[in-house]
This record gives structure tokens, C-alpha cells and sequence, in this order.
């Protein structure tokens, strides 16, 4: 497991003309291995402008060593307050060269996830940036409303997607692990993008599947909520999903938003429209 990033009380981003103003924020990061497996194959990275998690995959050092070279790549681009899709593409692409070359790799090959969010700018404008390959996620709550803002890239997810499953069902089908995109296994890394606005008030969580397949979002919206910090909410949801069983290695990512540039919250029905590829 490699953690890049502490936790931290308060950050601020200072956004540069015409829009000006600043970017307030605190965030918190935890790991575990879990109850069941061997070893952590997660990694992550939480550092302004980017919180990611990359949930590895191939057996213990195979997995241990893509989740790593993902965020240890994605942290070379650190240096900046603000980092762009092309910058997070070149990332990825380097980190796919690592992996192949990397001492873990395996005969079936080697692969991880990688989810998270990234402070970006588009047209002077200060936005989140989210990213996604894989079936890690990205959650926003705000004035109690959760939202996934991501998609899973999963087989269950298709058969959702076309009907052929309910999301209950989803939840115990046989290949509920099977994924359709990852970075490594020789192939081109493609994320999913999404821009969302940066709204004061917000809490987002950037989680591996180890949380999701023990909290159910009624639960993750619940201890995010309760939750009185980033820290004490991230506390929460591990504590939550170890004590539902730890069936996996889980790692969160918890970020609130103190500040944002223009100092207004956007209410649920707004934010409903804001989500744009």
C-alpha cells in the first residue's frame, strides 16, 4: 500500500484572474487491509490538487505495485494548484509503461483502478474535475442530498444499464468483481471525466469497492453526515465497513469544501444541471 498525502485541517488555493477569490478545503485519508486479504493492494494520494484512489489488481505484489505507480505518477503533477484531463492522461499513460515493466506484474496481467477528483480550471473558472476507470467511486453530499458522480466500468453496471439486472440484484450477482476498464494490462488508459462545480459546503468521498460492498449509500450518506469532520467522517465509514465484515482492503478519502470562490452554495435542483462531460 502507498500513501502519498496527509490529512490536513485547512488548504487554501488562491484562484488566479479574472475569477479570483480562493479555495478553502480539509480532507482526510485511511487505509486498512481489512479482515480477509493478505495484504493492502490500495494506494492513494491526497495532496492538493488531487485525492485519488487506485485499487490494485493481480495478486499481493502485482497489485501493490500498479496502484502505486498510478499515484505516484498522478503525484508528479502535484507542483501545480490546478492540473487539466491532459496532464492526468500523461500520468496514466506513464504509469501503464511502469506497470509493465514492474516486478509484480503477472501471466494473467496486471491492473488497478484508479477513481478520484482533481482542482482544475476551464475558462479561468475553478471547477472539480472527476475521474474514474474502474469500479472505485466518487460520491458528493451536500444539504444532506448523496450523489455518485461516478459510473462503474463493470459487467453488473452493463446489466444494470440495459435492464437485465436491478442494482439489488447487482449486489449479489457471481461477477459483482468483474471490471471492463483498468489501467495496465497493456492497454491505453481511458478515464471518464466529468466537471462539477465547486460548492462551500460539500463533503466528497473518493472510495475503493472495499467500502462500497459493506455500506450501502444510505449508510455512506448517514456517517458522512454525522460525521463533524473529514477526519471523524472518514473514521466513521471505516470503522462501518470493518464492522460490516472487512471483506476487502478499503480506503477513503474524505474532502470538504471551507471556501469556494464565490462563496455561494448551489441548491440540490441546480446541481441536478451542472454535471458536464
Amino acid at each position: 500500500m502507498t500513501q502519498i498525502g496527509r490529512s490536513n485541517r485547512r488548504h487554501n488555493v488562491l484562484v488566479p484572474a479574472p475569477e479570483g477569490g480562493r479555495v478553502s478545503l480539509a480532507w482526510a485519508a485511511l487505509s486498512d487491509t481489512g479482515y480477509r486479504r493478505a495484504a493492502n493492494e490500495d494506494s492513494l494520494l491526497a495532496r492538493s490538487p488531487l485525492f485519488v484512489v487506485a485499487d490494485g489488481m493481480g495478486g499481493h505484489t502485482a497489485g501493490d505495485f500498479a496502484s502505486a505507480a498510478v499515484v505516484t505518477r498522478l503525484a508528479e503533477k502535484v507542483s501545480e494548484h490546478f492540473v487539466g484531463r491532459e496532464a492526468i492522461n500523461q500520468a496514466l499513460h506513464a504509469a501503464v509503461d511502469d506497470i509493465a515493466r514492474g516486478v509484480g506484474t503477472t501471466d494473467l496481467g496486471t491492473g488497478t483502478t484508479v477513481t478520484g477528483i482533481a482542482l482544475t480550471l476551464v475558462d479561468g473558472v475553478a471547477h472539480w474535475l472527476v475521474l474514474n476507470i474502474g469500479d472505485s467511486r466518487v460520491y458528493q453530499l451536500i444539504d444532506g442530498v448523496l450523489d455518485q458522480l461516478t459510473i462503474d466500468h463493470s459487467i453488473v453496471q452493463e446489466l444494470i444499464d440495459s435492464g437485465a439486472i436491478t442494482p439489488a440484484e447487482a449486489e449479489v450477482h457471481p461477477h459483482s468483481n468483474v471490471i471492463t476498464r483498468a489501467v495496465g494490462f497493456n492497454e491505453e488508459p481511458i478515464p471518464d471525466y466529468w466537471l462539477i462545480p465547486i460548492v462551500e459546503g460539500a463533503r466528497l468521498l473518493v472510495c475503493s469497492d472495499g467500502l462500497t460492498k459493506e455500506l450501502t449509500e444510505h449508510g455512506i450518506r448517514h456517517f458522512l453526515t454525522d460525521g463533524t469532520s473529514a477526519l471523524a467522517a472518514a473514521k466513521l465509514l471505516m470503522e462501518a465497513a470493518l464492522g460490516n465484515g472487512g471483506r476487502d482492503n478499503v480506503t477513503v478519502i474524505v474532502v470538504d469544501v471551507l471556501g469556494a470562490p464565490d462563496g455561494e452554495r448551489v441548491d440540490a435542483e441546480a446541481r441536478g444541471d451542472s454535471r458536464r462531460h
